[in-house]
Parts: structure tokens; C-alpha cells; sequence
């Protein structure tokens, strides 16, 4: 592969990361997806064109044999694998999820960490071929890539993730504005429920006051006795056991009998005593009469 072509598809591979960090940003997930698979296809191309093997097959074939050859370890294979499905998805499907952009862009920015750390390595080594073996193969152990591996990740990874928990934070400030706001009204309101209660309660058990107005003396009793009220009949009376003409008749009262009257039922029905027993006679045959103590 020419030297040209190679920093052609580098700059392609460096921009494209950019690229999709700024669309997950705008918040265009479908195009950040796809240009997430378009990285991804510009560095198996890179690396198929190195191993000496065909870059004109279809990615998902390139990715395999990438890892067939041991260019490319599993798990970034099953990355490339990833990221091409989800790419896929959105160019197919028109899907926008939100969580899906965010994995492709957290797999290629580890993927763009290794496949950077591998390429400058290499620029860096080809000058100096002639020179020392050993240190070359310092620099090419595979301790010192997964030590330059993962500081690259550790420098990726935060940029992006700082944008995305930016709207988290701003929700989060909002629903502790929220809660705090409620719970200073609240308790507002509790303590009038409770005032209004203990108000209550106080009214409830308030003992009642004794009246001080004195007991008044009755007044002492005369010799002489109030006149007597007496019922007399002023015409013969049936006598019943209910207040109405179809009780059952217990006797008769002839006229001018003094009977013991008890109250009035109604408008028509008086209560006697009769044998011992309440009965009922027509209050209209009724007079009163008036009589004094002996």
C-alpha cells in the first residue's frame, strides 16, 4: 500500500471517530451509527492491506479472516462484528436508538486506541529498522501494547462520556430542585393538619365546667294543695286495647265515671287505666274536672 493512501485512510479513520462523537452529541444517532461502520471498514481495510490480503471482499468476510490470520484478537473481532450490525441496522432499518449509538462509539473508540497505538508504532519503527533489535521488540512485546492499549482507552473513553452524563446531571439537578421544593411545603401543610388536630383534640377533652350559679332552695311547702285535675265520661264508652275503632273492646264505661287517665295517644285516643292495664277510649267523651284535697 503506498505511503499516501495510508495517511489518507488514517486521517479518514482519525476524522471518522471525531465524526461520530459529534453527531451522538447533535443527538443524530442513526448517522452516528453509520459513520461509526464506515471507521470501522477504512481500519479493516488498512489492516487487510497489510496482511497482504484482499480489501476488496465484504467487511464481515475481511473481519474474519483479520482474525483468522491472528491480526486481530477475539474480542476485537466481536467489536467489528458489533459495530457493523448496529451500522447495518441504522442504514437498513432507520433505527435511532440513542443506547446503540453510544456502544458503537464506545467500541470504536477502544478499537481506535489499539489500531492507533499499532499504526504510530509502526511509523515510529520503520525509520529505525537498521538500528537496534532490541529495542524494537521492546516496543512491539505484547505487555507494552496493552499497557499503551489501555492508557489510550483511559484517555478516549472520558470525553465522550463527560457529553453524554451532561443531560443526565442537568435531569438529576432538576428532580433535587423538585424534591426539595415539595418537602419545604409540605411540611407546611403537615403542621396545620397537626395544629388543626391538637385544636381538636383540645376541644374534645376540655373538661366542661361546673356551673357556679348556686343551688336555688325550694321554697317551702305550703299547707294548702293544688286542686286535682279529674277525667269524668260524659257518655258510655267502649273501651279498647287500641287506639282506633277496630281494637279489640274490653269493656264499657258508663256516663259520669272517674277514670284514671294516663296521657293522650292523639288527636282522638285517650290512655286509661282499665283493670290494672293501659286501654284506649275516645278522648272526646272526656271532661275535666276539677277537685280539692280533703
Amino acid at each position: 500500500m503506498a505511503s499516501g493512501s495510508t495517511n489518507n485512510n488514517w486521517e479518514r479513520i482519525q476524522l471518522g471517530l471525531k465524526n461520530t462523537e459529534r453527531l451522538i452529541g447533535q443527538k443524530d444517532y442513526n448517522s452516528a451509527m453509520i459513520k461509526a461502520r464506515q471507521t470501522i471498514e477504512f481500519m479493516v481495510r488498512m489492516l487487510s492491506e497489510r496482511s497482504g490480503s484482499m480489501s476488496d471482499r465484504d467487511l464481515k468476510e475481511m473481519i474474519d479472516m483479520l482474525y483468522r490470520s491472528r491480526r486481530i484478537t477475539k474480542n476485537s473481532c466481536d467489536h467489528y462484528h458489533k459495530i457493523r450490525m448496529i451500522g447495518n441496522k441504522a442504514a437498513h432499518e432507520g433505527d435511532n436508538s440513542a443506547s446503540n449509538a453510544t456502544l458503537a462509539l464506545q467500541l470504536l473508540a477502544q478499537e481506535f486506541s489499539s489500531f492507533s497505538e499499532e499504526y504510530q508504532g509502526r511509523r515510529r519503527s520503520s525509520p529505525q529498522r537498521g538500528s537496534s533489535q532490541r529495542n524494537t521488540s521492546r516496543r512491539s512485546s505484547p505487555q507494552n501494547r496493552r499497557r499503551r492499549s489501555a492508557k489510550r482507552r483511559r484517555r478516549a473513553v472520558p470525553a465522550y462520556l463527560f457529553r453524554l452524563l451532561i443531560p443526565v446531571a442537568g435531569i438529576l439537578l432538576i428532580i433535587l430542585i423538585v424534591f426539595f421544593v415539595i418537602r419545604l411545603i409540605k411540611p407546611k401543610s403537615d403542621e396545620k393538619e397537626s395544629t388543626t388536630s391538637a385544636v381538636s383534640t383540645e376541644s374534645i377533652q376540655a373538661p366542661v365546667e361546673t356551673s357556679s350559679v348556686p343551688e336555688t332552695t325550694q321554697p317551702p311547702e305550703t299547707s294548702t294543695e293544688a286542686p286535682q285535675v279529674v277525667y269524668v265520661t260524659t257518655d258510655v264508652l267502649n273501651v279498647r286495647s287500641a287506639p282506633n275503632t277496630e281494637g279489640t273492646k274490653l269493656g264499657k264505661l258508663n256516663s259520669g265515671v272517674t277514670v284514671n287517665y294516663v296521657r293522650a295517644e292523639n288527636d282522638e285516643w285517650a290512655v286509661i287505666l282499665y283493670d290494672g292495664q293501659e286501654a284506649y277510649v275516645a278522648s272526646q267523651y272526656l271532661t275535666t274536672q276539677t277537685s280539692s284535697a280533703q
